[in-house]
Protein backbone atom coordinates (compact mmCIF):
# COMPACT_ATOMS: atom_id res chain seq x y z
CA UNK A 1 0.00 0.00 0.00
CA UNK A 2 1.23 3.44 -1.23
CA UNK A 3 1.67 6.42 1.01
CA UNK A 4 -1.31 8.11 -1.01
CA UNK A 5 -3.48 5.07 -0.76
CA UNK A 6 -2.73 5.52 3.03
CA UNK A 7 -3.66 9.08 3.10
CA UNK A 8 -7.08 8.93 0.64
CA UNK A 9 -8.23 5.94 3.03
CA UNK A 10 -7.99 8.43 5.99
CA UNK A 11 -9.88 10.97 3.76
CA UNK A 12 -12.71 9.03 3.07
CA UNK A 13 -13.05 8.05 6.41
CA UNK A 14 -12.68 11.35 7.71
CA UNK A 15 -15.25 12.85 4.99
CA UNK A 16 -17.77 9.97 6.27
CA UNK A 17 -17.20 10.87 9.68
CA UNK A 18 -17.96 15.08 8.64
CA UNK A 19 -21.06 14.12 6.76
CA UNK A 20 -22.65 12.26 9.45
CA UNK A 21 -21.78 15.06 11.96
CA UNK A 22 -23.16 17.29 9.98
CA UNK A 23 -26.27 15.20 9.25
CA UNK A 24 -26.71 14.94 13.30
CA UNK A 25 -26.31 18.48 13.36
CA UNK A 26 -28.95 19.49 10.65
CA UNK A 27 -31.74 17.01 11.85
CA UNK A 28 -30.89 18.96 15.53
CA UNK A 29 -31.49 22.38 13.84
CA UNK A 30 -34.16 21.37 12.08
CA UNK A 31 -36.08 20.05 15.28
CA UNK A 32 -34.98 23.17 17.07
CA UNK A 33 -35.85 25.59 14.52
CA UNK A 34 -39.38 24.08 13.87
CA UNK A 35 -39.69 24.78 18.08
CA UNK A 36 -38.62 28.06 17.73
CA UNK A 37 -40.72 28.73 14.75
CA UNK A 38 -37.70 30.10 12.85
CA UNK A 39 -38.44 27.63 9.66
CA UNK A 40 -39.23 29.25 6.23
CA UNK A 41 -40.73 26.24 3.88
CA UNK A 42 -40.87 26.08 0.00
CA UNK A 43 -39.18 27.64 -2.61
CA UNK A 44 -41.99 30.76 -3.37
CA UNK A 45 -41.70 31.30 0.26
CA UNK A 46 -38.36 31.31 0.70
CA UNK A 47 -37.42 33.33 -2.35
CA UNK A 48 -40.22 36.08 -0.94
CA UNK A 49 -38.49 36.23 2.72
CA UNK A 50 -35.15 36.62 1.02
CA UNK A 51 -36.12 39.27 -1.15
CA UNK A 52 -37.62 41.17 1.76
CA UNK A 53 -35.19 40.17 5.16
CA UNK A 54 -32.12 38.72 3.50
CA UNK A 55 -30.04 39.46 7.15
CA UNK A 56 -32.76 37.65 8.91
CA UNK A 57 -32.10 34.17 7.30
CA UNK A 58 -29.02 32.28 8.93
CA UNK A 59 -28.76 29.25 6.60
CA UNK A 60 -30.75 27.49 3.65
CA UNK A 61 -31.62 23.81 2.56
CA UNK A 62 -32.13 22.59 -0.93
CA UNK A 63 -33.81 19.05 -0.70
CA UNK A 64 -34.37 16.80 -3.87
CA UNK A 65 -34.88 13.18 -4.97
CA UNK A 66 -34.15 11.45 -8.15
CA UNK A 67 -37.59 12.37 -9.01
CA UNK A 68 -36.69 16.30 -8.71
CA UNK A 69 -33.71 15.85 -10.34
CA UNK A 70 -35.46 15.64 -13.65
CA UNK A 71 -37.60 18.91 -12.78
CA UNK A 72 -36.06 22.19 -14.93
CA UNK A 73 -38.30 24.34 -12.97
CA UNK A 74 -36.88 23.61 -9.77
CA UNK A 75 -33.03 23.27 -11.04
CA UNK A 76 -33.72 26.74 -12.22
CA UNK A 77 -34.71 27.80 -8.81
CA UNK A 78 -32.28 26.02 -6.83
CA UNK A 79 -29.53 27.68 -9.18
CA UNK A 80 -31.34 31.59 -8.35
CA UNK A 81 -31.47 30.50 -4.44
CA UNK A 82 -27.53 29.16 -4.49
CA UNK A 83 -26.57 32.69 -6.15
CA UNK A 84 -28.79 34.80 -4.21
CA UNK A 85 -27.32 32.76 -0.82
CA UNK A 86 -23.82 32.82 -1.95
CA UNK A 87 -23.82 36.53 -2.90
CA UNK A 88 -25.71 37.55 0.99
CA UNK A 89 -23.36 35.12 3.11
CA UNK A 90 -26.16 32.81 3.69
CA UNK A 91 -24.81 28.84 4.33
CA UNK A 92 -26.35 26.71 2.17
CA UNK A 93 -26.37 22.82 1.80
CA UNK A 94 -27.89 20.10 -0.60
CA UNK A 95 -30.14 16.95 1.37
CA UNK A 96 -30.98 14.40 -1.48
CA UNK A 97 -34.10 13.08 1.22
CA UNK A 98 -37.02 14.73 1.13
CA UNK A 99 -38.65 11.45 2.91
CA UNK A 100 -36.29 11.94 5.69
CA UNK A 101 -36.72 15.54 5.60
CA UNK A 102 -40.36 14.75 5.61
CA UNK A 103 -40.35 12.87 8.58
CA UNK A 104 -38.99 15.71 10.65
CA UNK A 105 -41.00 18.70 9.81
CA UNK A 106 -44.40 16.33 8.83
CA UNK A 107 -45.25 16.01 5.35
CA UNK A 108 -48.23 18.78 5.66
CA UNK A 109 -49.33 21.79 6.50
CA UNK A 110 -52.13 22.97 8.79
CA UNK A 111 -55.32 23.21 6.01
CA UNK A 112 -53.64 19.51 5.45
CA UNK A 113 -51.54 20.27 1.59
CA UNK A 114 -48.78 18.64 1.16
CA UNK A 115 -45.59 21.16 1.88
CA UNK A 116 -42.79 21.70 -0.42
CA UNK A 117 -39.86 20.35 1.40
CA UNK A 118 -37.37 22.09 -1.60
CA UNK A 119 -35.93 24.50 -0.03
CA UNK A 120 -35.83 25.42 3.89
CA UNK A 121 -34.61 28.24 5.17
CA UNK A 122 -33.60 28.96 9.08
CA UNK A 123 -34.25 32.50 10.59
CA UNK A 124 -33.42 34.64 13.28
CA UNK A 125 -36.93 35.15 15.35
CA UNK A 126 -35.99 38.36 16.54
CA UNK A 127 -33.00 41.08 16.63
CA UNK A 128 -31.17 38.79 18.82
CA UNK A 129 -29.01 36.46 17.21
CA UNK A 130 -30.20 32.76 17.75
CA UNK A 131 -27.32 30.76 18.67
CA UNK A 132 -27.47 27.01 18.33
CA UNK A 133 -24.38 24.72 18.90
CA UNK A 134 -25.82 22.87 15.42
CA UNK A 135 -26.38 25.63 13.48
CA UNK A 136 -22.48 26.74 14.54
CA UNK A 137 -21.60 22.85 13.58
CA UNK A 138 -23.15 23.29 10.64
CA UNK A 139 -21.60 26.76 9.56
CA UNK A 140 -18.02 25.47 10.31
CA UNK A 141 -19.04 22.65 8.20
CA UNK A 142 -19.81 24.62 5.05
CA UNK A 143 -17.14 26.99 5.84
CA UNK A 144 -14.70 23.70 5.26
CA UNK A 145 -16.47 22.70 2.29
CA UNK A 146 -15.68 25.77 0.74
CA UNK A 147 -11.91 25.66 1.31
CA UNK A 148 -11.95 22.58 -0.63
CA UNK A 149 -14.28 24.22 -3.66
CA UNK A 150 -17.55 22.66 -2.48
CA UNK A 151 -20.06 25.74 -2.36
CA UNK A 152 -23.00 23.54 -1.97
CA UNK A 153 -21.91 20.80 0.02
CA UNK A 154 -24.42 17.40 0.56
CA UNK A 155 -25.43 16.51 3.70
CA UNK A 156 -26.97 12.84 4.11
CA UNK A 157 -29.64 13.14 7.45
CA UNK A 158 -28.82 10.18 9.80
CA UNK A 159 -31.21 6.78 9.52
Amino acid sequence: MTLEEVHGQEAVVESAERMHSAGKALHELLTSAQRQECLTVGVYESAKVMNVDPDNVTFCILAADEIDEGDIALQIHFTLIQAFCCENDINIVRLNDTEKLAEILGSTDDSGEPKDLHCILITNPSEDAWKDPALEKLGLFCEESRNVNDWVPSITLPE
